[in-house]
Protein backbone atom coordinates (compact mmCIF):
# COMPACT_ATOMS: atom_id res chain seq x y z
CA UNK A 1 0.00 0.00 0.00
CA UNK A 2 1.60 3.30 -1.17
CA UNK A 3 -0.08 5.94 1.08
CA UNK A 4 1.91 8.64 -0.43
CA UNK A 5 0.17 7.68 -3.80
CA UNK A 6 -3.08 6.76 -2.42
CA UNK A 7 -3.28 10.97 -1.46
CA UNK A 8 -1.43 12.34 -4.31
CA UNK A 9 -4.28 10.32 -6.42
CA UNK A 10 -7.22 11.30 -4.25
CA UNK A 11 -6.47 15.22 -3.48
CA UNK A 12 -3.01 16.10 -5.90
CA UNK A 13 -3.34 20.06 -4.89
CA UNK A 14 -4.05 20.00 -1.68
CA UNK A 15 -0.72 20.88 0.32
CA UNK A 16 1.41 17.90 1.85
CA UNK A 17 4.36 20.05 3.26
CA UNK A 18 4.39 23.54 4.46
CA UNK A 19 7.74 25.16 5.26
CA UNK A 20 8.09 28.46 5.34
CA UNK A 21 7.70 30.03 1.96
CA UNK A 22 7.95 25.99 0.36
CA UNK A 23 4.86 24.31 -0.55
CA UNK A 24 4.49 20.60 -1.39
CA UNK A 25 1.19 19.31 -2.60
CA UNK A 26 0.40 15.84 -2.46
CA UNK A 27 1.40 15.61 -6.39
CA UNK A 28 4.10 17.41 -6.10
CA UNK A 29 5.33 15.34 -3.15
CA UNK A 30 4.28 12.06 -4.72
CA UNK A 31 6.71 13.20 -7.91
CA UNK A 32 9.54 13.91 -5.45
CA UNK A 33 9.89 11.59 -2.85
CA UNK A 34 9.56 9.03 -6.14
CA UNK A 35 12.49 10.58 -8.14
CA UNK A 36 14.46 10.29 -4.91
CA UNK A 37 13.72 7.07 -3.56
CA UNK A 38 14.68 5.77 -7.36
CA UNK A 39 17.93 7.75 -7.35
CA UNK A 40 19.08 6.48 -3.93
CA UNK A 41 18.23 2.66 -5.32
CA UNK A 42 20.74 3.85 -8.04
CA UNK A 43 23.19 4.43 -5.98
CA UNK A 44 22.89 0.72 -4.54
CA UNK A 45 20.81 0.77 -1.11
CA UNK A 46 18.41 -1.94 -0.72
CA UNK A 47 15.75 -2.56 1.44
CA UNK A 48 16.12 -3.38 5.57
CA UNK A 49 19.32 -1.18 5.57
CA UNK A 50 19.73 1.77 8.07
CA UNK A 51 19.90 5.78 7.51
CA UNK A 52 20.58 8.37 9.66
CA UNK A 53 18.44 11.81 9.52
CA UNK A 54 21.02 14.21 10.79
CA UNK A 55 19.16 17.58 10.31
CA UNK A 56 17.27 20.15 11.24
CA UNK A 57 13.37 20.23 10.76
CA UNK A 58 12.58 20.99 7.36
CA UNK A 59 10.54 19.73 4.18
CA UNK A 60 13.80 17.93 3.34
CA UNK A 61 13.98 15.70 6.19
CA UNK A 62 10.51 14.88 5.48
CA UNK A 63 10.80 13.88 1.84
CA UNK A 64 14.14 12.00 3.17
CA UNK A 65 12.19 9.67 5.43
CA UNK A 66 9.40 9.24 3.01
CA UNK A 67 11.72 8.22 -0.06
CA UNK A 68 13.95 5.90 2.40
CA UNK A 69 10.76 3.92 3.75
CA UNK A 70 9.49 4.09 0.02
CA UNK A 71 12.26 1.60 -0.50
CA UNK A 72 12.25 -0.10 3.06
CA UNK A 73 15.47 1.74 4.40
CA UNK A 74 15.13 1.57 8.12
CA UNK A 75 15.45 5.52 9.05
CA UNK A 76 17.31 6.44 12.01
CA UNK A 77 16.93 9.97 13.32
CA UNK A 78 19.80 11.66 14.95
CA UNK A 79 20.07 13.93 17.85
CA UNK A 80 21.82 17.00 16.49
CA UNK A 81 22.37 17.77 19.87
CA UNK A 82 24.91 15.57 20.22
CA UNK A 83 29.17 15.66 20.75
CA UNK A 84 31.11 14.06 18.13
CA UNK A 85 31.85 11.00 20.11
CA UNK A 86 28.14 10.07 20.72
CA UNK A 87 27.69 10.78 16.65
CA UNK A 88 30.46 8.83 15.72
CA UNK A 89 29.19 6.03 18.19
CA UNK A 90 25.73 5.86 16.49
CA UNK A 91 27.22 5.92 13.25
CA UNK A 92 28.75 2.90 13.45
CA UNK A 93 26.04 1.40 15.93
CA UNK A 94 23.53 1.45 13.45
CA UNK A 95 25.26 -0.08 10.72
CA UNK A 96 24.48 3.28 9.02
CA UNK A 97 25.12 3.26 4.88
CA UNK A 98 23.98 6.72 4.15
CA UNK A 99 23.53 9.80 6.24
CA UNK A 100 21.00 12.24 5.37
CA UNK A 101 22.41 15.60 6.46
CA UNK A 102 21.65 19.41 7.27
CA UNK A 103 24.46 21.40 6.17
CA UNK A 104 25.03 22.63 9.39
CA UNK A 105 26.23 19.41 10.33
CA UNK A 106 28.62 18.81 7.47
CA UNK A 107 31.43 19.81 10.24
CA UNK A 108 30.84 17.03 12.31
CA UNK A 109 30.13 14.88 9.75
CA UNK A 110 33.63 15.51 8.14
CA UNK A 111 35.34 14.64 10.96
CA UNK A 112 33.21 11.75 12.01
CA UNK A 113 32.69 9.89 9.16
CA UNK A 114 35.87 7.56 8.52
CA UNK A 115 34.99 5.88 11.96
CA UNK A 116 31.29 4.48 10.50
CA UNK A 117 33.14 1.42 8.36
CA UNK A 118 29.47 0.73 6.72
CA UNK A 119 28.95 4.27 5.70
CA UNK A 120 28.84 4.37 1.71
CA UNK A 121 27.03 7.97 1.07
CA UNK A 122 26.23 11.69 2.84
CA UNK A 123 23.20 13.15 1.27
CA UNK A 124 23.50 16.76 1.88
CA UNK A 125 19.69 18.69 2.41
CA UNK A 126 20.67 21.78 1.17
CA UNK A 127 23.48 23.99 1.74
CA UNK A 128 27.06 23.71 -0.99
CA UNK A 129 27.76 20.46 -2.67
CA UNK A 130 30.31 19.05 -1.71
CA UNK A 131 32.66 16.53 -3.88
CA UNK A 132 32.69 13.63 -0.89
CA UNK A 133 28.73 13.69 -0.47
CA UNK A 134 25.46 14.18 -3.13
CA UNK A 135 23.19 16.62 -2.95
CA UNK A 136 19.48 16.09 -2.34
CA UNK A 137 18.57 18.28 -5.68
CA UNK A 138 20.55 16.39 -7.96
CA UNK A 139 19.37 13.26 -6.61
CA UNK A 140 15.73 14.25 -7.18
CA UNK A 141 16.81 15.85 -10.97
CA UNK A 142 18.38 12.66 -11.95
CA UNK A 143 15.80 10.20 -10.00
CA UNK A 144 12.91 9.12 -12.33
CA UNK A 145 9.20 10.05 -11.12
CA UNK A 146 7.47 6.68 -11.54
CA UNK A 147 6.21 4.42 -8.94
CA UNK A 148 7.63 3.03 -6.47
CA UNK A 149 7.43 -0.56 -5.33
CA UNK A 150 6.68 0.07 -1.57
CA UNK A 151 6.59 -2.52 1.03
CA UNK A 152 3.82 -3.25 2.80
CA UNK A 153 2.43 -0.96 5.45
CA UNK A 154 4.87 2.19 6.70
CA UNK A 155 8.23 0.84 6.83
CA UNK A 156 10.23 0.62 10.01
CA UNK A 157 12.07 3.06 11.98
CA UNK A 158 15.32 2.75 14.82
CA UNK A 159 15.40 5.58 17.25
CA UNK A 160 18.08 5.58 20.12
CA UNK A 161 17.21 6.28 23.54
CA UNK A 162 20.60 6.43 24.99
CA UNK A 163 21.14 3.74 27.93
CA UNK A 164 21.13 2.44 31.02
CA UNK A 165 24.47 0.57 30.38
CA UNK A 166 26.28 4.23 29.77
CA UNK A 167 25.73 3.77 25.90
CA UNK A 168 22.48 4.79 23.82
CA UNK A 169 20.39 1.49 22.63
CA UNK A 170 18.76 1.80 19.00
CA UNK A 171 14.71 1.02 19.77
CA UNK A 172 14.57 -0.96 16.43
CA UNK A 173 11.30 -1.80 14.82
CA UNK A 174 11.19 -3.28 11.39
CA UNK A 175 7.56 -2.82 10.81
CA UNK A 176 5.15 -0.37 11.68
CA UNK A 177 1.29 -1.49 11.56
CA UNK A 178 -0.73 1.23 10.44
CA UNK A 179 -3.91 -0.50 11.81
CA UNK A 180 -1.91 0.20 15.38
CA UNK A 181 -1.97 3.19 14.69
CA UNK A 182 -5.20 4.20 13.77
CA UNK A 183 -6.95 2.73 16.44
CA UNK A 184 -4.53 4.59 19.04
CA UNK A 185 -3.97 7.72 17.30
CA UNK A 186 -7.62 7.84 16.95
CA UNK A 187 -8.54 8.13 20.51
CA UNK A 188 -6.81 11.70 20.33
CA UNK A 189 -8.53 12.89 18.02
CA UNK A 190 -6.19 13.85 15.51
CA UNK A 191 -7.15 11.48 12.73
CA UNK A 192 -9.36 13.28 9.93
CA UNK A 193 -8.10 13.74 6.38
CA UNK A 194 -8.85 17.53 7.13
CA UNK A 195 -6.56 18.39 9.64
CA UNK A 196 -3.91 20.43 9.41
CA UNK A 197 -1.11 19.35 11.44
CA UNK A 198 2.04 21.67 13.28
CA UNK A 199 5.92 19.69 14.00
CA UNK A 200 6.72 22.14 16.96
CA UNK A 201 9.27 19.88 18.47
CA UNK A 202 12.54 18.13 16.70
CA UNK A 203 11.60 15.34 14.62
CA UNK A 204 14.47 13.40 15.37
CA UNK A 205 12.08 12.88 18.48
CA UNK A 206 9.80 9.96 18.92
CA UNK A 207 6.59 11.93 19.24
CA UNK A 208 6.82 14.88 16.82
CA UNK A 209 8.49 12.58 13.82
CA UNK A 210 5.77 10.47 14.66
CA UNK A 211 2.87 12.19 14.98
CA UNK A 212 4.37 13.94 11.47
CA UNK A 213 4.18 10.30 9.77
CA UNK A 214 0.62 9.29 11.47
CA UNK A 215 -0.72 12.54 9.83
CA UNK A 216 0.87 11.78 6.62
CA UNK A 217 -0.95 8.37 6.80
CA UNK A 218 -4.00 10.41 7.44
CA UNK A 219 -3.60 12.52 4.55
CA UNK A 220 -3.04 15.61 6.22
CA UNK A 221 -0.98 18.63 5.73
CA UNK A 222 2.14 18.90 7.58
CA UNK A 223 3.53 22.43 8.63
CA UNK A 224 7.07 22.11 9.43
CA UNK A 225 8.52 24.67 12.40
CA UNK A 226 11.91 24.80 11.72
CA UNK A 227 12.54 25.80 15.52
CA UNK A 228 10.20 26.42 18.35
CA UNK A 229 9.04 30.10 19.16
CA UNK A 230 5.78 30.01 21.41
CA UNK A 231 4.45 33.51 19.15
CA UNK A 232 5.80 31.87 15.94
CA UNK A 233 3.85 28.96 16.80
CA UNK A 234 0.22 30.70 17.48
CA UNK A 235 1.35 32.41 14.32
CA UNK A 236 1.69 29.60 12.39
CA UNK A 237 -1.57 28.06 13.92
CA UNK A 238 -3.57 30.84 12.74
CA UNK A 239 -2.23 31.21 9.10
CA UNK A 240 -2.53 27.73 8.27
CA UNK A 241 -5.52 26.99 10.80
CA UNK A 242 -3.66 24.20 12.53
CA UNK A 243 -5.97 22.18 14.09
CA UNK A 244 -3.43 19.13 15.94
CA UNK A 245 -0.23 19.16 17.29
CA UNK A 246 2.36 17.29 19.51
CA UNK A 247 4.01 19.46 22.08
CA UNK A 248 6.18 18.32 25.30
CA UNK A 249 5.14 20.29 28.59
CA UNK A 250 8.23 22.74 28.19
CA UNK A 251 7.21 24.26 24.66
CA UNK A 252 3.10 24.03 25.97
CA UNK A 253 4.16 26.00 29.56
CA UNK A 254 6.68 28.82 26.33
CA UNK A 255 3.17 29.58 25.03
CA UNK A 256 0.82 29.87 28.44
CA UNK A 257 3.74 32.05 29.55
CA UNK A 258 3.64 34.45 27.09
CA UNK A 259 1.51 37.86 27.77
CA UNK A 260 -2.00 37.72 27.83
CA UNK A 261 -2.21 40.72 25.40
CA UNK A 262 0.71 38.58 22.85
CA UNK A 263 -1.31 35.77 23.32
CA UNK A 264 -5.09 37.65 22.15
CA UNK A 265 -3.11 39.07 18.50
CA UNK A 266 -3.68 34.95 17.22
CA UNK A 267 -7.06 33.67 16.59
CA UNK A 268 -6.23 29.65 17.63
CA UNK A 269 -9.78 28.94 17.71
CA UNK A 270 -9.20 26.27 14.49
CA UNK A 271 -7.01 24.01 17.00
CA UNK A 272 -9.13 20.96 18.26
CA UNK A 273 -6.65 18.44 19.28
CA UNK A 274 -3.22 19.10 21.66
CA UNK A 275 -0.97 16.06 22.86
CA UNK A 276 1.45 16.44 25.22
CA UNK A 277 3.21 13.63 26.33
CA UNK A 278 7.19 13.32 27.49
CA UNK A 279 7.04 14.14 31.02
CA UNK A 280 4.99 15.14 33.74
CA UNK A 281 2.61 18.20 32.57
CA UNK A 282 2.04 20.55 35.47
CA UNK A 283 -1.39 21.30 36.37
CA UNK A 284 -1.01 25.15 36.04
CA UNK A 285 0.01 24.54 32.62
CA UNK A 286 -2.51 22.44 31.89
CA UNK A 287 -5.19 24.59 33.48
CA UNK A 288 -4.08 27.62 31.30
CA UNK A 289 -4.09 25.49 27.69
CA UNK A 290 -7.46 25.05 28.68
CA UNK A 291 -8.43 27.92 29.67
CA UNK A 292 -6.91 29.52 26.12
CA UNK A 293 -7.46 26.66 23.96
CA UNK A 294 -10.27 25.32 24.55
CA UNK A 295 -10.98 21.58 25.75
CA UNK A 296 -8.67 20.57 22.84
CA UNK A 297 -5.83 18.78 25.01
CA UNK A 298 -4.66 15.11 25.28
CA UNK A 299 -2.12 13.73 27.02
CA UNK A 300 -0.66 10.32 26.67
CA UNK A 301 2.01 7.92 28.35
CA UNK A 302 4.37 6.04 26.29
CA UNK A 303 8.05 5.01 25.12
CA UNK A 304 9.91 4.51 22.36
CA UNK A 305 10.30 1.27 22.66
CA UNK A 306 5.75 0.69 23.32
CA UNK A 307 4.46 3.25 22.06
CA UNK A 308 1.55 4.62 23.33
CA UNK A 309 0.33 3.17 26.10
CA UNK A 310 -2.47 5.20 27.98
CA UNK A 311 -4.71 8.33 26.83
CA UNK A 312 -6.09 11.30 29.10
CA UNK A 313 -9.14 12.58 27.10
CA UNK A 314 -9.51 16.44 27.74
CA UNK A 315 -13.04 15.61 30.21
CA UNK A 316 -10.54 14.01 32.57
CA UNK A 317 -7.96 16.61 32.73
CA UNK A 318 -8.80 17.89 35.81
CA UNK A 319 -11.44 15.75 36.97
CA UNK A 320 -7.73 13.50 37.11
CA UNK A 321 -5.17 15.59 38.37
CA UNK A 322 -1.86 13.97 37.53
CA UNK A 323 -2.96 11.06 35.75
CA UNK A 324 -1.92 9.82 32.32
CA UNK A 325 -4.61 8.56 31.75
CA UNK A 326 -6.10 4.59 31.00
CA UNK A 327 -5.13 2.18 28.54
CA UNK A 328 -4.94 3.41 24.95
CA UNK A 329 -7.05 0.96 22.68
CA UNK A 330 -5.90 -2.71 22.26
CA UNK A 331 -3.75 -1.64 25.03
CA UNK A 332 -3.43 -4.01 28.16
CA UNK A 333 -1.85 -2.88 31.21
CA UNK A 334 -0.70 -4.21 34.64
CA UNK A 335 1.20 -2.85 37.68
CA UNK A 336 2.69 -6.01 38.57
CA UNK A 337 5.63 -6.27 42.01
CA UNK A 338 8.75 -7.33 41.86
CA UNK A 339 8.13 -11.40 41.35
CA UNK A 340 5.71 -10.55 38.61
CA UNK A 341 2.28 -10.75 40.47
CA UNK A 342 -0.62 -8.40 39.86
CA UNK A 343 -1.18 -5.63 42.36
CA UNK A 344 -4.77 -4.90 44.05
CA UNK A 345 -5.90 -1.16 42.88
CA UNK A 346 -3.75 1.74 44.32
CA UNK A 347 -0.76 -0.17 44.97
CA UNK A 348 2.10 0.96 43.08
CA UNK A 349 4.31 -1.22 41.14
CA UNK A 350 6.03 -1.93 37.55
CA UNK A 351 4.38 -0.71 34.96
CA UNK A 352 3.83 -3.21 32.04
CA UNK A 353 2.23 -3.46 28.75
CA UNK A 354 1.19 -6.58 26.96
CA UNK A 355 2.89 -7.28 23.78
CA UNK A 356 0.96 -5.91 20.74
CA UNK A 357 1.76 -6.20 16.79
CA UNK A 358 3.99 -3.32 16.24
CA UNK A 359 6.00 -2.91 19.26
CA UNK A 360 9.33 -2.46 19.17
CA UNK A 361 11.56 -5.81 17.73
CA UNK A 362 14.91 -5.43 20.07
CA UNK A 363 17.48 -3.37 20.88
CA UNK A 364 19.48 -3.46 18.09
CA UNK A 365 23.00 -5.85 18.86
CA UNK A 366 21.62 -5.68 22.41
CA UNK A 367 20.01 -9.12 23.45
CA UNK A 368 20.44 -8.58 27.09
CA UNK A 369 19.14 -5.13 27.12
CA UNK A 370 16.01 -6.33 24.88
CA UNK A 371 15.71 -9.18 27.57
CA UNK A 372 15.63 -7.33 30.44
CA UNK A 373 12.52 -5.35 29.22
CA UNK A 374 10.57 -8.57 28.77
CA UNK A 375 8.56 -10.45 31.51
CA UNK A 376 6.93 -13.02 29.74
CA UNK A 377 4.13 -11.49 27.39
CA UNK A 378 4.67 -8.36 29.33
CA UNK A 379 7.37 -5.41 28.65
CA UNK A 380 8.11 -2.85 30.74
CA UNK A 381 10.70 0.44 30.78
CA UNK A 382 11.10 0.56 34.57
CA UNK A 383 8.27 3.14 35.79
CA UNK A 384 6.15 2.86 38.69
CA UNK A 385 2.53 3.50 38.41
CA UNK A 386 -0.22 3.10 40.43
CA UNK A 387 -4.20 2.50 38.87
CA UNK A 388 -7.46 4.04 40.49
CA UNK A 389 -10.35 2.13 41.21
CA UNK A 390 -11.69 3.66 37.30
CA UNK A 391 -8.57 2.32 35.90
CA UNK A 392 -6.56 5.75 35.26
CA UNK A 393 -2.81 5.59 35.58
CA UNK A 394 -0.54 7.81 37.18
CA UNK A 395 3.17 7.51 37.36
CA UNK A 396 4.73 8.19 40.86
CA UNK A 397 8.46 7.10 40.41
CA UNK A 398 10.91 5.09 37.62
CA UNK A 399 12.46 1.90 38.91
CA UNK A 400 15.29 2.64 36.20
CA UNK A 401 17.59 5.79 36.64
CA UNK A 402 16.24 7.54 33.62
CA UNK A 403 15.92 11.37 33.73
CA UNK A 404 13.51 13.65 31.85
CA UNK A 405 13.93 17.02 31.41
CA UNK A 406 11.79 19.39 29.02
CA UNK A 407 10.36 16.15 27.54
CA UNK A 408 13.74 14.60 26.64
CA UNK A 409 15.25 10.91 28.00
CA UNK A 410 18.64 11.62 29.76
CA UNK A 411 20.13 8.15 31.28
CA UNK A 412 22.51 8.53 34.00
CA UNK A 413 24.70 5.68 33.09
CA UNK A 414 25.84 7.25 29.88
CA UNK A 415 27.25 10.59 32.08
CA UNK A 416 28.97 8.23 34.97
CA UNK A 417 30.47 6.85 32.39
CA UNK A 418 31.68 10.07 31.01
CA UNK A 419 32.35 11.16 35.09
CA UNK A 420 34.53 7.66 35.46
CA UNK A 421 37.06 9.00 32.88
CA UNK A 422 37.77 12.37 35.15
CA UNK A 423 41.33 11.42 36.85
CA UNK A 424 39.92 13.54 40.03
CA UNK A 425 36.74 10.88 40.70
CA UNK A 426 36.31 8.19 42.88
CA UNK A 427 32.45 7.51 42.50
CA UNK A 428 30.29 9.17 41.03
CA UNK A 429 26.05 8.73 41.04
CA UNK A 430 23.90 10.84 38.42
CA UNK A 431 20.10 11.68 39.28
CA UNK A 432 17.07 13.78 38.38
CA UNK A 433 16.67 16.38 41.21
CA UNK A 434 13.24 18.90 40.84
CA UNK A 435 13.08 21.80 38.44
CA UNK A 436 10.37 24.47 37.69
CA UNK A 437 10.75 24.80 34.19
CA UNK A 438 12.57 21.61 33.18
CA UNK A 439 10.45 19.15 35.46
CA UNK A 440 14.02 17.60 36.16
CA UNK A 441 17.31 18.46 35.93
CA UNK A 442 20.64 16.64 35.80
CA UNK A 443 22.47 16.60 39.10
CA UNK A 444 26.04 14.23 39.45
CA UNK A 445 27.12 13.29 43.13
CA UNK A 446 30.80 13.22 43.39
CA UNK A 447 32.87 11.48 45.47
CA UNK A 448 36.75 12.28 44.86
CA UNK A 449 39.81 10.31 44.74
CA UNK A 450 42.00 10.80 48.11
CA UNK A 451 44.02 14.03 47.73
CA UNK A 452 42.13 15.36 44.53
CA UNK A 453 40.98 18.99 43.76
CA UNK A 454 38.29 19.11 42.14
CA UNK A 455 35.41 21.69 41.57
CA UNK A 456 31.79 21.62 40.29
CA UNK A 457 32.65 23.92 37.71
CA UNK A 458 35.62 21.86 36.32
CA UNK A 459 33.10 18.35 36.66
CA UNK A 460 30.43 19.90 34.14
CA UNK A 461 33.46 21.54 31.67
CA UNK A 462 34.58 18.21 31.74
CA UNK A 463 31.09 16.45 30.99
CA UNK A 464 30.54 18.80 28.00
CA UNK A 465 33.60 18.28 26.28
CA UNK A 466 32.29 14.46 26.03
CA UNK A 467 28.62 14.19 26.10
CA UNK A 468 25.57 16.67 24.59
CA UNK A 469 24.60 19.78 26.57
CA UNK A 470 21.74 19.04 27.68
CA UNK A 471 23.13 16.00 29.39
CA UNK A 472 25.60 17.86 30.78
CA UNK A 473 24.90 17.69 34.73
CA UNK A 474 23.52 21.61 35.83
CA UNK A 475 24.83 21.43 39.53
CA UNK A 476 27.21 18.73 41.54
CA UNK A 477 27.67 17.88 45.08
CA UNK A 478 30.32 16.15 46.47
CA UNK A 479 30.71 13.60 49.54
CA UNK A 480 33.76 12.06 51.56
CA UNK A 481 31.65 8.41 51.40
CA UNK A 482 28.58 7.31 49.58
CA UNK A 483 25.62 5.52 50.90
CA UNK A 484 26.00 1.56 50.05
CA UNK A 485 24.38 -1.77 51.21
CA UNK A 486 25.40 -4.44 53.05
CA UNK A 487 26.94 -5.62 49.56
CA UNK A 488 28.45 -3.02 49.31
CA UNK A 489 26.25 -1.12 46.44
CA UNK A 490 25.37 2.31 46.00
CA UNK A 491 21.96 2.88 47.30
CA UNK A 492 21.46 6.46 44.97
CA UNK A 493 18.50 6.68 46.23
CA UNK A 494 19.77 8.21 49.44
CA UNK A 495 21.82 10.50 47.74
CA UNK A 496 18.32 11.47 45.61
CA UNK A 497 15.57 11.97 48.74
CA UNK A 498 16.64 14.98 49.92
CA UNK A 499 15.79 17.07 46.95
CA UNK A 500 12.29 15.25 46.39
CA UNK A 501 11.18 15.84 49.79
CA UNK A 502 7.74 17.20 49.73
CA UNK A 503 7.17 17.00 46.04
CA UNK A 504 3.72 14.76 45.10
CA UNK A 505 5.46 12.59 42.67
CA UNK A 506 9.38 11.58 41.89
CA UNK A 507 9.50 12.16 38.31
Amino acid sequence: MDIVARHADAQPDKAAVIDGDQRLTWREYQAARNRLAHALGDLGLMAGEHVVLYAHNSLEVLLASAAARALGLIPVPMNHRLTAEEVAYILDDSDAVTVFASDAFVPMLERVRAGAPRLRHVVLLGGERRAWASHVNDLIAAGRPDAVAEPTGLGGSMIYTAGTTGKPKGALRRSIDPRAIVSRVGVLNCVAPTDVHLVAGPLYHSAPGGFALYAHLFGQTVVVMRKFDPEDALRLIARHRCTTTFMAPTLLKRIVDLPAEVRARHDVSSMRSIVVAGAPCPMRVKEEVLAYFGPVLYEFYGSTELGIDTVLLPGDMLRKPHSCGRAAPDIELAILDDEGRPLPTGQPGELHVRRYPGVFDEYYKKPEATRETARGDWLSVGDVAWMDDEGFVYICDRKRDMIISGGVNIYPAEIEDVLHRHPGVQDAAVFGVPDPEWGERVHAAIQPRSGATITAEAVIAFCRAHIADYKTPRQVSFHDEFPRDTAGKLVKRLLREPYWAGQTTRV
